[in-house]
């Protein structure tokens, strides 16, 4: 399990380290507006941000993450109410409440997701393939992997549970997600 923890923190830091050069020169929105990408930005009055369209944005970069994966998605997948989504460059993570139940729901797009399931093989974690999806769908026990085209996405389920009660889940999201790529 403390494997997955550092894959986790090493695919997040690149992620964020890979998006935070990709900026398009404008000042971060302020104010509960939405960025450049379409994600919510925090409000810092304290005002939740506004639900993520279910709609994929299609620009050069991809769909956005939070689009794929909506929050009633994510809640869906977790079995538990979740927090609203944090968007950062090609990602998009909802997290349970302080008070529990542990559970968090990640998406990337791009080359991100793509290098995450690159980190998988390298491990030698199991991955099994979904026909039907997409280009290309694979599983691990916490996760899935979509191609279309070039265009890659992955979604990561965090729950503090047997992994075999989320496969059915992950399977229904996969498909909903390769609908909107």
């Amino acid at each position: 399990m403390r494997t997955r923890g550092l894959i986790a923190l090493a695919l997040t830091a690149t992620l964020l380290t890979a998006s935070a050069g990709c900026g398009d020169d404008e000042p971060p929105a302020v104010g509960g507006t939405a960025s450049a990408a379409g994600a919510p930005v925090a409000d810092p009055t304290g005002d939740a941000p506004a639900e993520p369209s279910t709609e994929p944005v299609d620009d050069a970069a991809g769909p956005d993450a939070c689009a794929l994966v909506s929050k009633a998605d994510a809640e869906r997948l977790a079995g538990t109410p979740l927090d609203e989504p944090v968007a950062a460059g090609q990602s998009c993570t909802y997290t349970g409440p302080t008070s529990g139940p542990t559970a968090q729901v990640e998406s990337f797009v791009g080359e991100g997701a793509k290098k995450y399931l690159d980190i998988e093989r390298q491990l030698g974690h199991e991955i099994r393939e979904l026909s039907g999806v997409a280009d290309e769908a694979l599983f691990t026990a916490e996760a899935f992997f979509l191609r279309k085209g070039e265009l890659w996405v992955a979604v990561r389920l965090v729950r503090l549970n047997d992994p075999q009660e989320n496969r059915a889940p992950l399977e229904r999201l996969a498909r909903t997600v390769a609908g909107r790529m």
